[in-house]
């Protein structure tokens, strides 16, 4: 495979039943081949889009010391402002050339979740960076929703099994700055070769190529999509869960050629995460006798914890 294949979710959401089982049996094959989709038809307007990337860019060019003072200590940096370089890929010892920012789940009719859940952090020299974040937050979760009740029905579940685990979930909209580079990396690289820790990732398009997934034979492929598009791979949560029937494919954001080192790049993506007390057991539907159980039983949250500490992000 050379390149990610393109899906269309009004065919899920429409009342033809044809539509429907052709973007289950697309959608299903490519995160079982590559791990990685385009998707067009989904919940998040170009318009919004835009507004968003505007809104991050004010923020990320706010001075250093604002920025920092909204960076929360013992929290694993999943609210507000992680500064550059802080975050590392697993088992690697450099930092990546990036910086970000969180948005996290306002929870609704669930006070035990709304207090295990740490609170989102309001940005008082962008007016209006938190009210965009979390629009867009919002038609990323009703987005991811969706996929997965295709995913669902693709394993051989109940269409509506995820709602349960990623309604109020703990997801993630993560805005990244990759500053210009200013010397030589020596190692470092925008965002080193990695799986994502989620069910499923969903990316807005970046404001630069730079974005490889690594597919079967070993070759890094370029992942280009439509700037309507969003860009939607398995996260390590799911490849568990499916017994790696499912697949999170490592993936990187490569350097620039030198001549473009001037050269910011934004991206955002939005990181869906189950409540921490969802089962990974490798589910029933995807064990077979040719295909036996891999992964011990561990809750979400008991993951989650495992990779922020493997990322530097918690001690």
């Amino acid at each position: 495979m050379k390149k990610i294949p393109s899906v269309d979710l009004s065919e899920f959401i429409s009342d033809d039943t044809t539509k429907k089982k052709k973007f289950i049996k697309e959608i299903g094959e490519a995160f079982e081949e590559i791990g990685f989709v385009a998707l067009r038809g989904h919940f998040l307007s170009d318009e919004l889009s835009a507004k968003l990337y505007t809104e991050v860019k004010l923020f990320f060019d706010l001075p250093e010391e604002i920025k920092q003072s909204y960076e929360i200590e013992g929290i694993g940096g999943q609210r507000g402002f992680t500064s550059f370089g802080k975050e590392s890929a697993k088992g690697k010892k450099e930092g990546d050339l990036k910086e970000f920012w969180h948005f996290g789940q306002e929870v609704v009719d669930n006070e035990k979740l709304k207090a295990e859940y740490p609170k989102n952090v309001l940005v008082k020299e962008v007016p209006n960076f938190n009210e965009v974040g979390m629009e867009a937050y919002k038609k990323l979760e009703k987005t991811a929703i969706y996929v997965l009740r295709a995913l669902a029905l693709h394993i051989g579940l109940d269409e509506l099994y995820f709602d349960k685990y990623v309604i109020n979930g703990n997801s993630i909209l993560r805005s990244i700055y990759y500053p210009p580079i200013k010397g030589e990396p020596k190692g470092a690289v925008r965002a080193a070769a990695h799986g994502d820790i989620n069910l499923i990732t969903l990316l807005m398009g970046a404001s630069a190529a730079g974005l490889q997934v690594k597919n079967k034979q070993g070759e890094w492929i370029e992942v280009t999509a439509l700037p309507e598009q969003l860009v939607i791979n398995v996260g390590d949560m799911l490849e568990r869960l499916t017994n790696n029937k499912l697949r999170s494919t490592i993936h990187r954001v490569v350097n620039p050629p030198r001549e473009d080192w001037d050269k910011p790049r934004y991206s955002i993506p939005f990181f869906t995460h189950p409540i921490s007390e969802m089962p990974l057991n490798c589910l029933p539907e995807c064990i077979t006798e040719t295909h036996p159980k891999v992964y011990d039983d561990i809750t979400a949250g008991e993951f989650l914890n495992e990779r922020l500490k493997e990322l530097g992000l918690l001690k």
